[in-house]
């Protein structure tokens, strides 16, 4: 392990002077708080205060996180003459929860053997919950279609548009729900003890009930179970919290402006009133309220406590001072000129400064003209076309830099894909998923494929194309497996290749062929003894016939990596569904191929992005997954006043589907009506729409911090464009009028 070169700033410093108490820590982009908080750690667990097993336990938010904090505080611990991994444990929240669970299942009602559904089980358990009340209720949300709708337009909704709606407000119904510790039995109480009928409430607790009845049946929780289950535990037993907080008398929360009510709770309990707690994060970079409970106003109410040393780790060496002045532009702007004053604290201070003289980080040399806001409007096909343009100019002229096209969402960046490729211009798309990831995926799904129609001639040639992948990068090679699987085609009987016998052997039958060889014959009488094993595989389990062919298809340690995680996933699935079959399973593997739904593997680009190891090439990813990177040259793409929407009356919001009366936002409106009903049952006070107008201004102040974050990805050069979208009339957004006329002004 390398030694670390870590010259702290003095803002640093005054981090690492921390010996007890309680202390937030307000970190600009690119301010090395990962380094700090690491260094931290290693410095708490070398002063020789811990004992026995005592532990420095850090929180993140994400897997990559977690790998990257052990990395490093492992080098800082190296470097102090101290045994990496010892006194010192980082975990996801998820993986703290999953820690007090495990240890106490009993005090929270759970087994010894509980399992814990991922995402896209649980999502599937609940959509078919749904599906199931929707066809029981088939016109229960008649009451809100848009009066404009005739009954042709009605039935249409009905069966296309509801289904996913229903969906939706269900999914945010159960996540709020364990958030507020509300079980569906409590609900059921609520809504009894109330007289009047709310038909939104009433649709989500029949799906809840219905949900968590399944995942009882499968002895499982899901990951918002998991957290809402640790926090009770340690309320049940004061000596088993007693326990958890000698062990961890360091508490280290990274990304804290993504904290949510219950995390903040979990964390807050293991502290204790007396305890030490150290919270490190940016307010003007939470960007995860639409998905998830979380919000800012924890970590900024915690900074504001009297009891709280409040620091600022304000310097950055990452961008070049145009850059930074931008990103402070819009601070300024927001919290002064925002147009509507509920937003002025959408984004706050400190204000990004450059690293300071001498720093080992010195920002790039600042270039004014590497700022571009492009005021031409463009159709949504244009702007993709003047991008990809734009940027393989770029790197032509730079092939030593590294450059981004971030976008709103994932289907803007399928489509910028496709035109990088069209053009013949080097790129990695990093959405959903990886290409590893996509690729193992549907190596294994066309295998599958196979083995669920093993008679096909054409499936095997596909097969056959799977076995020899690796081939495709050499001309001559390709030639030939091309050349092989079209002989494959044309076999009439299947089984007469795979399995001959006396009179029936495709494979003899083709030495009387003129384009016959020996060495054709020893290939194909390989592959066939590849084929007849994986055959005898088709009576195992589900798993363990992806882990036989993942032996025989891949060599690198992330495919395998991959194979296995793929190989639980489709077990889970046979767990959910036990009539489902090859075929089924096949369409599961083929999703996560085609990109249709996220799934995390195991390669580097899918656990710690690297921009580095993208050099010479153009990375596309939204600007959620950008962040905590960054590229010399951004491109931020559709800063419209859709996509960036400012709460203003012409705004459309993309949660308010045009086929719902009166603009109505109807997941805010069914978690509106869950947290009047449980803050006072007795004097329920809830108005229909306030909700929505709630929702509209959260989501455009996430967008602000959005925008925030995309503009600091920048190192040397910006680029932002926007689109009249797909009906024409979309606009630049508010934002980028406002950062461009003041960024022509400071020209001027």
């Amino acid at each position: 392990m390398e030694a670390v070169v870590f010259r702290p700033r003095p803002s640093q410093a005054m981090v690492l002077d921390y010996t007890e108490g309680k202390m937030g820590v307000s970190a600009v982009p690119g301010s090395g708080k990962t380094w700090t908080l690491s260094a931290l750690a290693a410095k708490l667990v070398a002063q020789g205060h811990l004992v026995d097993e005592q532990e420095v336990l850090i929180v993140t938010l994400v897997n990559s996180a977690v790998s990257n904090f052990a990395t490093r505080v492992g080098r800082f611990m190296q470097d102090r003459g101290l045994l990496p991994g010892v006194g010192y444990r980082v975990r996801t929240l998820h993986g703290l929860a999953h820690d007090i669970v495990r240890e106490r299942p009993g005090l929270v009602g759970l087994s010894d053997q509980f399992s814990i559904l991922d995402e896209r089980l649980a999502q599937e358990i609940l959509r078919d919950a749904a599906q199931t009340w929707l066809r029981s209720h088939p016109a229960a949300l008649d009451a809100y279609l848009a009066l404009d709708l005739d009954e042709r337009q009605a039935a249409r909704v009905r069966t296309a548009r509801w289904p996913d709606l229903v969906v939706r407000m269900a999914t945010a119904l159960v996540k709020q729900a364990k958030d507020l510790q509300i079980t569906p039995p409590g609900l059921q109480y609520l809504l009894d003890g109330f007289p009047d009928a709310l038909p939104l409430l009433e649709m989500g607790c029949a799906i809840y009930v219905d949900y968590q009845r399944a995942l009882a049946y499968r002895g499982a929780v899901d990951f918002d179970d998991l957290i809402r289950l640790a926090l009770q535990a340690l309320r049940l037993d004061p000596a088993f919290l007693g326990r958890l907080r000698r062990r961890w008398p360091y508490i280290l929360e990274d990304e804290a402006q993504d904290s949510s009510r219950l995390q903040e709770l979990i964390l807050s309990e293991l502290v204790g009133p007396e305890g030490n707690w150290v919270r490190v994060g940016d307010p003007n970079q939470a960007i995860y309220e639409t998905f998830t409970t979380a919000s800012p106003k924890y970590l900024r109410d915690f900074l504001e406590r009297p009891d709280v040393l409040s620091l600022d780790l304000p310097n950055s060496g990452r961008s070049m001072q145009s850059v930074i002045d931008l990103a402070n532009g819009l601070v300024t702007w927001t919290t002064t000129s925002h147009p509507v004053p509920a937003l002025r604290r959408a984004l706050g201070e400190p204000y990004i400064l450059p690293a300071p003289e001498g720093d080992p980080q010195p920002n790039p040399e600042d270039d004014p003209d590497q700022i571009d806001f492009v005021a031409q409007s463009f159709s949504p096909q244009a702007e993709i076309e003047a991008v990809v343009r734009s940027a393989a100019s770029w790197l032509s002229v730079h092939p030593e830099h590294t450059v981004a096209v971030l976008v709103p969402r994932n289907d803007r960046g399928f489509a910028v894909g496709s035109a990088l490729k069209a053009a013949d211009v080097p790129y990695v798309e990093l959405l959903r998923s990886t290409p590893a990831t996509r690729n193992a995926a549907g190596a294994l799904g066309n295998l599958l494929n196979y083995l669920a129609a093993p008679t096909s001639a054409r499936k095997l040639a596909v097969t056959y194309r799977v076995w020899r992948r690796d081939d495709r990068a050499d001309e001559a090679k390709r030639k030939e497996l091309t050349g092989i699987a079209k002989i494959l085609l044309r076999c009439p009987r299947v089984e007469d290749f795979i399995w001959p016998r006396a009179g029936r052997d495709w494979l003899r039958d083709l030495q009387s062929e003129p384009f016959w060889s020996p060495t054709l014959g020893e290939h194909l009488s390989e592959f066939r003894t590849l084929v007849r094993r994986w055959q005898g595989t088709t009576a195992l389990p589900i798993d363990q016939i992806v882990l036989t062919l993942a032996q025989d298809l891949f060599h690198e340690p992330a495919d395998l990596a991959i194979a296995h995680k793929l190989a639980l996933v489709l077990r889970q699935a046979t767990s959910t569904h036990p009539e489902w079959r090859l075929p089924e399973l096949t369409e599961e593997l083929a999703v996560v191929a085609r990109n249709e739904r996220k799934f995390l593997g195991f390669a580097d680009a899918d656990t710690a992005l690297d921009p580095e190891a993208y050099r010479g090439q153009i990375v596309v990813t939204t600007m959620h997954k950008a962040k905590g990177l960054e590229w010399d040259k951004v491109y931020l793409m559709s800063v419209t006043d859709y996509d960036f929407p400012s709460a203003l009356p012409q705004d459309q919001f993309i949660g308010e589907p045009w086929f719902v009366r009166d603009e109505l936002n109807l997941e805010a409106e069914i978690v509106g009506q869950l947290k009047a009903l449980d803050q006072n049952p007795d004097l329920f006070d809830y108005d229909e729409g306030f909700a929505t107008l709630g929702a509209r201004r959260d989501y455009a102040a996430e967008r602000l911090r959005l925008f925030y974050v995309g503009i600091t990805r920048a190192k040397r050069a910006l680029a932002v464009t926007w689109n009249t979208g797909r009906l024409g009339v979309a606009q630049p957004s508010v934002p980028f009028i406002a950062l461009r006329t003041w960024w022509e002004e400071e020209a001027t």
